[in-house]
């Protein structure tokens, strides 16, 4: 077997192991590498060379610097700016969100803005009475348009960019991608606004998250100590309700609302047993008993996960929903537009930007150092790093130029217009089983390959191949957004392709008919 036989099927069973789910992604992608070792298609510097790419190391940073803003509570005051103007109207409510998320995904990826607003408009679907299906599929897929409003909105953007580069025809500057992200977006927003209602189901799941907001109004209900109004959420302190587990070793030890722990920096200001206050009087504390502790964030999240006590809700997730706008959010802000303003002039490399950023981040104590490490999905950073590998392979070994004489035979003779009708169309259907992160590098030399056979610009066919990454609409196994909103918006498979489907032909006709005008082929 030559090599370009062994490539597509290592390749062949990449997809079709991704597809059915059996193994994880990462694993997948690891294993691929070393197939390509063991058959002596690549060498081993090759083989883990993905994984000194600085694509990988800006991604890693992409997701540091949206953790920075959600921790700051910045998103958190995006979401509630959003619930106050929104009022009770479903189309001003969904143009508002969708706009909310897109521009947030510009700056942060697509994964960040979803996970900072779900917990948000899941709160503001119940407050305002709609089935919250009506709401999170159009948000993810808002977050998807807005994904091609800036280099930073999915790390295909960085993968497409650097293609360009190597393929001689210059990287696409930080805004480039809104030529078309911009009209994606708004019609993206058109059809949720007009065909929503209709498309997507009215169905409200069996969980709901926990609405953290309001959770001072709820303690202060619960425990008689606690006076309304007294400030328990703070920019600098808040509070924590804790439980006595069995076996802990506070049990039999006295406290007393006022009380300071042996850690010096929290405060005991309510305890309670069996639904009722104990008072002001010191008591042998007992299993079951929960207390609530007052003090610096930093000490909350500090001492609430050690064994001798269980938390109720944890500090951190408190205060991103009940403190909009935190001690570090103005420095959170600062680092984000210090990042975009480098990626844009260029003036130093997208991966020293965003280092820079994520480092800034955690320097000025926005994020911990180990919140940092926590923030990066490892996953995403493994698979991109392993899968670069495959993608080295196929164009090493020619197979990548088999694939595209192929596309070019089967769709060339139509014209240039029509190759890109039929790489989006094979990008997007790719992209509906497998991760678009994985459909980039895979598809990337297929697409430079093509362009050279057809004597066309690698510049348009790599956008287009972005828009088809981007159009990841039709099964909630596309992406891992549209598998986060599954649950709670009580979805089911088949929910996904009535509204994806016009969207797809948006992305299309966008991909096909204004790509060429503002690169021309």
């Amino acid at each position: 077997m030559n090599d370009i036989a062994v490539t597509f099927t290592v390749l062949a069973t990449v997809v079709v192991l991704f597809v059915s789910g059996r193994l994880p992604v990462g694993a997948v992608a690891l294993l691929a590498g070393l197939a390509l070792y063991f058959t002596g298609v690549l060498e081993i510097d090759q083989v883990v060379a993905g994984f000194g790419d600085p694509t990988v190391l800006f991604i890693a940073a992409l997701f540091v610097v949206g953790e920075g803003l959600d921790s700051a509570g910045v998103t958190t005051w995006l979401g509630q700016r959003l619930v106050a103007r929104a009022g009770g109207s479903r189309p001003r409510v969904l143009v508002l969100m969708m706009l909310l998320v897109a521009v947030l995904t510009a700056m942060i990826t697509v994964n960040g803005a979803v996970a900072a607003l779900l917990p948000v408009v899941v709160v503001m679907a119940v407050r305002l009475r709609f089935a919250p299906s009506q709401l999170l599929m159009p948000l993810v897929f808002g977050a998807h348009a807005g994904s091609l409003l800036a280099l930073t909105g999915t790390p295909v953007n960085v993968l497409v960019s650097d293609a360009a580069q190597d393929a001689g025809v210059g990287r696409f500057g930080f805004l480039e991608f809104a030529l078309v992200g911009l009209p994606l977006v708004a019609g993206t927003v058109a059809i949720a606004v007009l065909f929503g209602g209709r498309l997507l189901p009215h169905r409200t799941p069996a969980s709901m998250p926990p609405d953290l907001s309001a959770l001072a109004h709820r303690l202060v209900d619960q425990y008689q100590d606690l006076q309304p109004g007294s400030g328990l959420y703070t920019r600098e302190k808040g509070v924590a309700e804790v439980v006595i587990p069995p076996r802990s070793e506070l049990i039999g030890t006295t406290a007393f609302p006022g009380m300071t722990t042996d850690s010096g920096d929290l405060v005991i200001v309510a305890i309670q047993r069996n639904g009722e206050d104990l008072g002001p009087a010191e008591s042998a504390l007992a299993a079951g008993d929960s207390l609530v502790l007052r003090g610096p964030w930093a000490a909350l999240d500090e001492h609430h996960a050690g064994p001798e006590v269980l938390v109720v809700d944890a500090p951190e997730l408190v205060r991103r929903q009940a403190v909009p706008l935190g001690l570090k959010a103005r420095e959170a802000i600062g680092v984000l537009v210090a990042m975009v303003v480098l990626l844009a002039s260029g003036v130093v490399p997208a991966v020293v930007a965003g280092v820079l950023a994520a480092l800034a981040m955690v320097l000025l104590r926005v994020v911990r150092p180990e919140q940092a490490y926590r923030s990066i999905n490892w996953t995403t950073v493994v698979l991109v790093g392993a899968m670069i590998p495959v993608s080295t392979a196929m164009v090493q070994t020619g197979a990548a130029d088999v694939l595209a004489a192929g596309l070019v035979t089967v769709v060339g003779g139509a014209g240039p217009y029509a190759l890109l009708a039929g790489l989006f169309l094979l990008t997007a259907a790719l992209g509906q089983l497998i991760s678009n992160m994985a459909t980039a590098l895979i598809m990337i030399p297929i697409a430079t390959a093509a362009a050279t056979d057809l004597g066309v610009s690698a510049r348009p066919v790599l956008m287009v191949l972005a828009i088809a990454c981007a159009a990841s609409f039709l099964t909630p196994v596309a992406t891992p957004v549209n598998m986060m909103v599954m649950e709670p918006g009580g979805y089911r498979f088949g929910d996904y392709w009535k509204l994806g489907l016009p969207n797809l032909a948006l992305f299309l006709t966008v991909a096909v008919l204004l790509v060429p005008l503002f690169w021309p082929l």
